[in-house]
């Protein structure tokens, strides 16, 4: 019996960690839905056919065998108000914890976008980031566990589906420089 709930457990830890219902909310009226589920099984599978020989293949190498997870949901709405604030709410609730730490919250009031980005910090050390980008008719989750840098988002776009995790970390990037007053370009 003890076997059987920690088979189950752990195969519960396989999916997105947020409540199922919003996902399932969400999914239903998308009329494009694209999810990454990446657990630690399939990433160190993913690791395995990753080649040395690549400088920026061998960084990603390096930087998923140290994950223990990546989620990303992507949903696409045909039109404005297809999602709620109370879904978003609720998926920034989930996360609104002691163990993790907003480290952007933008809002824009012309264009309705929002951006969350938090981090969960253990004994100092970065061990998982969550991202909420939200524009009126599209929606993009993503939840990265296990130690990451903003910066290291970029190396992990070239795995099969995780292209637009590139495209956040430029974005979190250039949003730091601009809160730390620096602007400009590198």
């Amino acid at each position: 019996m003890a076997a059987g709930m920690l088979t189950a457990a752990s195969r519960a830890q396989e999916g997105l960690p947020l409540a199922p219902a919003v996902e399932k909310e969400l999914a239903a009226k998308a009329s494009d839905v694209t999810e990454v589920t990446l657990g630690k099984n399939m990433l160190d599978f993913a690791a395995k056919f990753m080649k040395g020989n690549d400088p920026d293949e061998a960084q990603a190498k390096k930087l998923i065998q140290g994950l223990k997870g990546i989620y990303v949901r992507e949903y696409t709405f045909d039109k404005e108000g297809d999602y709620s604030m109370q879904q978003l709410q609720q998926l920034r609730a989930y996360f609104e914890t002691s163990e993790w730490s907003p480290i952007v919250r933008e809002r824009e009031r012309k264009s309705g976008e929002t951006t969350d980005v938090l981090m969960k910090v253990v004994n100092g050390e970065t061990q998982g980031m969550f991202i909420l980008s939200a524009q009126p008719r599209e929606l993009t989750i993503v939840l990265i566990l296990g130690p990451i840098r903003p910066e290291d988002l970029g190396e992990l776009r070239g795995i099969g589906g995780l292209g637009a995790l590139g495209d956040i970390g430029a974005k979190e990037k250039t949003k730091a420089k601009v809160k730390d007053g620096k602007g400009g370009t590198e």
